[in-house]
């Protein structure tokens, strides 16, 4: 009997219209109203903003408490989503006991739509971060809006500026027209519609008006980098107008979005979260926006997601150019190529949206989200040795050219020597796809993909025309990869592939395996891991999966993307009633406006880890595909 790795593995990594039934909803909405008693609202309270290039989280209070407003992975202008004290916020509320809330996008749109009724009537606000002008455009403008529907509504608006993750509490001045708060290296101003005045502890910039049926109060807050600080460069009146042009802008990239099947709003949806999470100045697509949102409640598993992975890229490109969007795709493409200097020696895990490569990580004094801490910025996974890179790289490449879009000589020499490095480390260790920090494995999901990168380029040097000196030697090591997974990675008494080599653990990235055509998924070995998965990582009542064994902690989250994984592998398997009931489930963990987290809690009924989660959201385009592929 080999090792177990439950305590290896309790050390986890960094990383790795709606449809919900009314009854799981209403349960979600009363844990949220509870919150144990924190001021700290539910990670399902949040709808995302984006202009792609930097982002911000609403809640359903009317409250920004999230916003990295220079880029995504830049120090936040407003953090209370990860100290309720000290972070900072953006917030429009009726004043009295809110009766109830209902929002939604508007169109195809990440412009979202907010209404609260009061005691004394109805009020509308839309919230917008509003596209630059320019590409490279250092400022970002934030647009929100205001309107009575109904009755006579009092509004209290309080805007409190902490810079650099809330280690700054700015200079806060008025000028002709606006407010302004400068610090460090950035810098807001407010404009508003009506009266708004500084504290007298220079804390916030606050205000109160009332507002009557047809009525609307606005507001612009442009940020800039402190050394180009201009107050004199936004209008309140001219918000209805930024928000029709930022809707226009949305509505003509989602009319290209090729989709459709019985969950069309929730794929539409989780397209625009992808494009949301793109960085149009370099192509580059983060995790997600938001750092160190926990994966265990009140636990230390907090990591930053607001980088580019390499991982993340052949199913990036795939699941991009499977509903219609080939330039993002494309772009995505050319800055992995361009940030890793177009050598393969030159690659790592992730790097920042621009490209970066030195991404330490490091812990701010603030909180955490209901006490999660510490809050991490920086990733130090970008050190770590992850060989299933290789294998992404080769497909999204394979997959490129299967849609028409040709490999050109310089990317070949990219290609090949990518193929190369995978040879060569062929026989190492490494962290695997959860970024485990404890000694490195070999991991079998880390093998197989391995094994993708060296069978790809052999079949581009076969099927496509290119040229490799080291063709048999490829042919060679694709042989001996396979026979080492087949020798070490299965379970001599089960007839299951395992974790790694030195245990009979199983993990859920082993449902890769028929994805990537590593095995068929009704080879008898994978039938058996599919069980073995089920009967050891599936976690009632919904039989969703956790990523591998970590002991029986009940506050342990289950990882949506598994789930998806899943059901695409019981798809191929021809168990579509199976697979189509557990993606109906699996709908009912995003939140009233189609989003959704890293991970879900089984037992609070309640999301877990950064949100809304790109990784999760590419997973539902797939498994959506494969069903809608599979027979009925």
């Amino acid at each position: 009997m080999r090792e177990t790795d439950a305590e290896v593995n309790s050390r986890a990594g960094t990383r790795n219209g709606q449809d919900s039934a009314s009854g799981d909803r209403v349960e979600r909405e009363v844990f949220s109203s509870k919150m144990d008693e924190t001021p700290y609202r539910a990670i399902d309270d949040y709808g995302f903003l984006s202009n792609c290039g930097s982002s911000a989280l609403v809640s359903r209070a009317g409250s920004i408490d999230w916003a990295c407003l220079g880029r995504f992975d830049t120090g936040s202008t407003f953090a209370r989503l990860l100290d309720h004290e000290h972070g900072g916020h953006f917030s429009i509320r009726p004043r009295g006991d809110v009766a109830t809330v209902e929002r939604e996008y508007l169109d195809e749109s990440l412009v979202l739509s907010t209404t609260m009724r009061g005691p004394t009537g109805v009020i509308r606000c839309t919230d917008a971060l509003v596209f630059p002008e320019h590409l490279h455009d250092p400022s970002t403008t934030l647009v929100r809006r205001v309107l009575c529907t109904e009755g006579t509504v009092p509004v209290e608006v309080e805007v409190v500026p902490r810079f650099d993750y809330g280690q700054t509490r700015p200079w806060l001045r008025r000028h002709n027209g606006c407010h302004s708060a400068v610090g460090g290296d950035d810098s807001i101003a407010v404009h508003a519609s009506m009266d708004m005045e500084s504290d007298h502890d220079a804390t916030a910039i606050a205000g109160t008006t009332v507002l009557h049926a047809g009525q609307a109060v606005e507001f612009v807050l442009v940020y800039r980098p402190a050394h180009l600080f201009d107050p004199s460069q936004a209008d309140a009146r001219q918000v209805e107008s930024l928000i029709q042009e930022t809707l226009a802008k949305w509505r003509s990239w989602s009319r290209s979005t090729d989709v459709s099947g019985p969950h069309e709003a929730l794929v539409r949806r989780s397209a625009l979260v992808l494009k949301g999470c793109t960085c149009t100045a370099t192509g580059a697509v983060i995790a997600a926006p938001t750092t160190s949102l926990p994966e265990v409640p009140g636990g230390d598993a907090n990591w930053d997601y607001r980088y580019s992975w390499i991982r993340d890229s052949h199913v990036i490109i795939e699941a991009l150019v499977e509903v219609g969007h080939f330039d993002e795709a494309e772009e995505f493409r050319d800055f992995v190529i361009r940030s890793s200097a177009g050598h393969a020696d030159e690659l790592q895990v992730m790097f920042g949206v621009y490209g970066e490569r030195h991404l330490p990580e490091w812990t701010v004094d603030l909180e955490g989200w209901r006490g999660a801490a510490p809050v991490r910025i920086g990733n130090g996974a970008a050190s770590q040795t992850q060989l299933d890179m290789y294998g992404h790289l080769v497909e999204c490449a394979v997959i490129w050219q299967q849609h028409g879009r040709p490999i050109d000589d310089d990317e070949w020499r990219f290609l090949r020597e990518v193929v190369d490095r995978a040879v060569e480390r062929r026989h190492e260790p490494d962290a695997g796809i959860w970024e485990l920090r404890g000694a490195p494995r070999h991991y079998v999901h880390s093998k197989v993909m391995l094994w993708v990168a060296i069978d790809r380029g052999i079949g581009l040097v076969e099927e496509s025309g290119f040229h490799s000196d080291s063709l048999d030697a490829w042919r060679d090591a694709r042989e001996e990869v396979r026979q080492s997974i087949e020798t070490n990675g299965v379970d001599p008494e089960r007839g299951n592939f395992v974790q790694h080599y030195d245990t009979d653990e199983v993990d859920a990235s082993l449902l890769k395996l028929p994805l990537v055509g590593f095995v068929d998924a009704n080879d008898e070995r994978m039938l058996a891991t599919t069980q073995a998965i089920v009967d050891r990582l599936a976690v009632a009542p919904d039989g969703f999966l956790r990523r591998f064994d970590r002991g029986d902690d009940p506050n342990e989250g289950v990882f949506l993307l598994c789930s998806f994984w899943l059901v695409e592998v019981l798809a191929l398997q021809g168990r579509g009633d199976e697979a189509r009931a557990l993606f109906d489930r699996l709908t009912r963990t995003a939140n009233d406006l189609g989003l959704f987290a890293e991970e879900w809690s089984p037992g609070a009924r309640a999301m877990l880890g950064n949100f809304p989660q790109a990784f999760t959201h590419l997973g539902a385009i797939a498994a959506h595909t494969r069903l809608c592929r599979a027979s009925p």
